[in-house]
């Protein structure tokens, strides 16, 4: 249902002009998001400019918080889509805007989730790529592709309200023993992963090649639970500490 949207946050990544920021929140209140969150924007925030375009959704700014890093706005998260105008070679899915919309409600079901915006010059990083479990490409004109942040905020909100509109009513709730990876927990597991493949001489650091954004890539598509991730860690620290006894002996 509607109150679905109230967990849907939307990050703007290195905003460059404060009016895009007023208008992307414009574009949230329309459709029913509240949650805005920005990491390290260039302009200055709050600002007039922002306030202006924000034609009455002053309340979403107000509420609005800026991070450093777009790990800390993600890190509570059960699911992050990150748009992108091209797939950049990325193995998390790429989908489009409703498709994601659904997957994003469904999912906001078990907890926070994220539609992540980026610069309006250069979009994401494959880095900041790299924290998102999925891609999301809004289908422009391939002759002029170019789309204004704002735009894409408006696009991606509005299908995100079509698919809450179209959800059927829920359930009664039921307890998950069993709830899903947040983001900072998955960070965790990556950090680990990539202590212990150094230190069984797996991967060189000095050469690391893409082996742990493919790492990456791989469990972010899997949608890990949170005791699948303790799992995989209990292992990691059990390979480190060199356990277990050589195949073929008692």
């Amino acid at each position: 249902m509607l109150q679905t949207l109230s967990r849907i946050r939307v990050v703007l990544v290195g905003t460059t002009h404060p009016g895009n920021i007023g208008s992307a929140a414009r574009a949230m209140k329309t459709m029913g998001l509240a949650e805005l969150v920005l990491v390290a924007p260039e302009c200055a925030f709050p600002s007039a400019d922002s306030t202006t375009l924000a034609a009455g959704a002053d309340d979403v700014l107000v509420a609005a918080r800026v991070l450093p890093r777009l790990e800390d706005a993600l890190a509570d998260c059960v699911w992050a889509v990150g748009t992108s105008a091209r797939r950049r070679g990325h193995s998390v899915p790429a989908l489009d805007p409703n498709p994601a919309a659904q997957d994003l409600i469904a999912r906001a079901a078990q907890g926070p989730v994220a539609l992540v915006f980026g610069r309006e010059s250069s979009g994401l990083t494959n880095e900041e790529l790299d924290c998102c479990n999925a891609l999301v490409q809004i289908p422009t004109n391939p002759e002029f592709s170019s789309l204004n942040l704002a735009a894409a905020v408006q696009v991606l909100t509005y299908s995100c309200r079509i698919a809450a509109l179209a959800e059927s009513p829920p359930s009664p709730p039921e307890y998950d023993p069993d709830p899903p990876a947040t983001q900072a927990e998955l960070e965790g597991l990556f950090e680990h992963l990539q202590r212990a493949l150094i230190r069984i001489e797996f991967l060189d650091p000095e050469k690391p090649r893409h082996l742990m954004r493919r790492l990456r890539h791989l469990y972010l598509r899997a949608g890990l639970s949170a005791s699948e991730v303790r799992i995989l860690r209990g292992i990691l620290t059990h390979t480190e500490r060199g356990g277990g006894r050589p195949l073929g002996r008692p």
